[in-house]
């Protein structure tokens, strides 16, 4: 009995460290001009992602589905940048490694949440460029603002209950070892590994969180652009095949940013893990795989999408005018 007893109050004794120490980029001489970089990129991504927004929001001629998907991309950049680089940010200016647990929690919600939604968002508008092409006719009554709303605002329930889930857990975990994170951020893998107790469900979660949101996004991209192409290649001219596939250029170049980066870090995280080595290349390469994306996107869209850049020529051409009439 009293075994029994010493096994029940072993089971439910949690042990949960008041602060998690972030071990950050440690032992890398010149690591200040690492984080100097990152808030270059920190700068650029808010600033761009927020011209889309305010462009797309201000102006109506751009409220269509597709732009509901650049909109929600922009916006989900936005929030994940917020929650990944002003920590690091906070770490490389007032030399502070540590954070509290539910601030910890907190960090890793915000930042799996947005990702989240960066990957599912890839999705989206992959489905509305193969609706656009493989069946154009249909394309109002399957793609359409109030649909691509109301797909948006399930997408963003299902993930904000997937992470919420999979953070929540965490708080099961008996951090009776170390508090010592080997990341630059709360990062789920480094944390759950640090259990001392029973933590096969977490692991699970995380096999299901990079399931949900990294292997079946980018089998479903590369399953619809498979269609695309079969439909492409049916078309008569090559005129007709290029316009066709020009309007999916933007989105294949946000594919590879987002997804390419992800998994080089995943097979770098595997030869840490394997050959022991310091996690400072890990470290590196994911930082730049979540920071370097959201940067891009914004740029990307300027660049490749007429619509957006006759705007921005618009508003500069128009704040420009009084000036030139002024100086005469």
């Amino acid at each position: 009995m009293s075994s029994l007893n010493a096994s029940f109050s072993q089971n439910i004794s949690i042990v949960q460290p008041e602060y998690f120490f972030i071990i950050g980029l440690t032992g890398i001489p010149y690591s200040n001009y690492y984080y100097i970089f990152l808030f270059i990129i920190y700068f650029i991504t808010v600033i761009g992602n927020s011209t889309v927004l305010l462009i797309i929001a201000l102006d109506r001629s751009l409220h269509s589905p597709k732009y509901i998907g650049v909109f929600n991309l922009a916006l989900a950049d936005i929030c994940e940048t917020n929650a990944l680089i002003p920590n690091m940010m906070k770490t490389f200016l007032f030399d502070s490694q540590y954070i509290s647990f539910n601030a910890c929690l907190a960090n890793m919600f915000f930042l799996f949440l947005f990702s989240a939604m960066q990957s599912l968002t890839l999705v989206v508008m992959a489905y509305d460029r193969l609706i656009a092409i493989c069946l154009p006719l249909r394309y109002h009554v399957f793609v359409n603002n109030t649909n691509m709303c109301l797909l948006f605002l399930a997408i963003f329930l299902f993930n904000f209950f997937i992470v919420a889930m999979m953070v929540s857990l965490i708080t099961r975990i008996s951090f009776c070892k170390t508090n010592v994170i080997q990341s630059y951020f709360c990062d789920h893998g480094p944390m759950y590994r640090l259990a001392c107790n029973d933590n096969s469900i977490n692991k699970i979660m995380g096999l299901l969180y990079t399931s949900l949101y990294l292997i079946a996004p980018l089998l479903i991209i590369i399953l619809s652009y498979l269609c695309i192409f079969y439909v492409v290649s049916k078309i008569a001219t090559w005129e007709g095949r290029f316009k066709a596939l020009k309007t999916c250029v933007s989105h294949l170049l946000l594919v590879g940013i987002y997804f390419i980066p992800i998994f080089f870090t995943y097979i770098n995280s595997f030869w840490v893990l394997l050959l022991y080595s310091t996690p400072n290349s890990r470290i590196i390469s994911t930082s730049l795989a979540y920071a370097v994306p959201a940067m891009l996107n914004p740029i990307i869209y300027v660049l490749n999408t007429a619509e957006i850049r006759d705007k921005i020529r618009k508003v500069l051409k128009n704040r420009s005018a009084p000036t030139g009439i002024i100086s005469k």
